[in-house]
């Protein structure tokens, strides 16, 4: 399909990406503009409170997750004990689990009158003015929420670089005289440390993404600074020049990742994985490793799915009435309609990028997946601006408009939830040779007819499964939703977070499930991966 050296299939990942990355430009751009009299009390009075806040919650959870992340890797790796092949996959679910219903149901179970101090003060006949637990909404609540919901990132990536480490290498070790200890701390993870540090990274900007948790609990952050600075100060410009900041940082983050990817090549060419070699425990120390594997699940996944079901519980059902059903269907209906879009449109591109190769779309590919790692609110407040401007100029004199509609809400998950989808339609098309499009073409097929007849059959598993991620992300997504929906217009997400903000716990339960239902989607394909995962063994020549 061409027009004389006119592409479609060159033309078409530009496209994509001018769309995807101009929301980010423009609030790039409102560095260079005027500045108000806003930044002066900000600067004033809650600036260093923004800053000094993220850095704490940044550094607390990095601490938390590479701890924890780490050790559980290495315990479920290395050592056979009660419950290991549960743990193995168990260990992901609390991925399932937004931090902002993981921070909602913490705030019911530790309040002063929350039910965990309630179990407290009735099983040993205290006084109802004791309290057991201290208050839950600070910023080390906070750290604890994201630290428990987020460790999964650094122990996935951990446990596949503990895997594929050269087993004769840590046999040598052994006989050196080293203990499993100073083999895990002075040699498998400094060779694991670009993995260790992408998964930390990958932490850190969900942690510098979230409004819900650190809204929920009071605390004053970037993210909940450019959302007051909007809705309470009604100041846009400003509220975006706080989002530039952010989404610098965000930036820097990303490019941290990119580097520590390309440099994790930490397996050696004898690396070998054999079940023989995990160490069994027995006693004290099964235990021990069953507890610190425990702890997690029970702090990150199994509390508060537990509240959440003793909050539908104490309801009586009454939740399933006309407007949850209603929220559901809106939630299911953009899930689809995104997911579907979102896997077709990874589809054209990497088509495109394999029947048209082109250097410079190759080498820039990745700013389309930059939406996966930018704030949904610095992503709306984008938007915002670019369809205030494109209502007000080439849509003016129709009756089409994109601020407050369905489609640009639409686009809004699209570009949040592109790499999604496109990590799981890259790696189909990496198991097609490219030898079958050489016979197609051989055989007069063009590009329409080998994309429908030969990649989209062989490609149906990687469509799916695409499809699944984007609706799994796009049900939890709240910051984008809460700022680009329709008037009235509810989701899952939306309808959790006001029911949390007005402190009505029980009927925040049953959309809180929903989306942690949904979020296990994503788990069941990891589990599915982590099985796959084992590398086979090679024989040492």
């Amino acid at each position: 399909m061409r027009f004389s050296n006119f592409s479609l299939w060159r033309f078409f990942p530009y496209l994509v990406l001018i769309v995807f990355t101009a929301p980010l430009f423009v609030v790039l751009a409102s560095l260079f503009g005027e500045y108000s009299e806003n930044w002066a009390h900000l600067f004033e009075y809650v600036l260093v409170d923004y800053v000094s806040t993220t850095v704490t919650l940044v550094v607390g959870v990095s601490v938390l997750v590479f701890l924890i992340g780490t050790t559980t890797a290495w315990i479920v790796t290395n050592y056979n004990f009660l419950g290991r092949n549960v743990f193995e996959w168990a260990l992901i679910l609390p991925l399932a689990m937004p931090p902002y219903v993981m921070a909602y149901t913490f705030t019911g179970l530790f309040d002063p009158y929350g039910d965990a101090n309630n179990l407290v003060r009735d099983f040993f006949q205290l006084s109802n003015e004791t309290v057991v637990f201290p208050n839950f909404r600070n910023v080390y609540g906070a750290i604890i929420v994201f630290s428990f919901t987020l460790y999964p990132y650094v122990y996935l990536v951990c446990r596949s670089a503990f895997l594929n480490q050269s087993k004769s290498m840590k046999e040598a070790a052994r006989i050196l005289g080293l203990s499993q200890i100073q083999v895990f701390y002075s040699l498998a993870l400094p060779i694991a440390r670009p993995a260790v540090i992408g998964g930390l990274v990958l932490a850190i900007m969900e942690t510098l993404s979230d409004f819900g948790a650190v809204d929920h609990f009071a605390i004053q952050t970037f993210t909940t600074g450019i959302f007051r600075t909007w809705y309470g100060m009604y100041d846009l410009g400003t509220a975006m020049q706080l989002a530039s900041f952010l989404l610098l940082t965000i930036g820097i983050l990303f490019l941290i990742e990119r580097s520590a990817r390309t440099r994790r090549n930490y397996t050696s060419n004898n690396s070998s994985f054999s079940p023989q070699s995990e160490l069994k425990l027995k006693g004290l120390n099964s235990l021990i490793a069953f507890s610190v594997c425990l702890l997690p699940l029970l702090i990150g996944f199994i509390l508060p799915i537990l509240e959440l079901v003793q909050w539908a519980y104490q309801s009586n059902l009454a939740f399933f009435n006309q407007k949850f059903f209603i929220t559901a269907f809106n939630t299911l209906s953009l899930a689809i309609c995104s997911g579907i879009i979102c896997a077709y449109i990874a589809l054209l591109i990497n088509f495109s990028m394999r029947f048209a190769p082109n250097q410079a779309i190759n080498k820039l590919s990745f700013l389309l997946s930059i939406g996966y790692v930018i704030p949904g609110l610095i992503l709306a407040v984008g938007l915002v601006q670019l369809y205030l401007y494109l209502d007000n100029s080439i849509l003016q004199s129709s009756k089409f408009f994109l601020t407050g509609s369905l489609v640009g809400l639409v686009l809004a998950y699209i570009i949040k939830t592109y790499a999604s989808a496109n990590s799981s339609i890259e790696s189909g098309y990496e198991r097609l040779s490219k030898s079958l499009d050489n016979s197609a073409r051989v055989l007069g097929a063009g590009s329409w007819t080998l994309l429908r007849k030969i990649h989209m059959p062989l490609l149906k598993t990687s469509l799916f499964t695409s499809i699944l991620l984007v609706m799994s992300d796009v049900v939890k997504e709240l910051p984008a939703t809460l700022i680009l929906r329709p008037f009235n217009f509810d989701t899952l997400a939306v309808s959790t977070y006001l029911y949390a903000a007005e402190e009505r716990m029980h009927q925040a339960a049953a959309p809180a499930i929903a989306i942690v239902v949904v979020g296990l989607i994503p788990i069941i394909l990891l589990t599915k991966m982590i099985r796959e995962s084992r590398v086979s063994v090679k024989n040492d020549n």
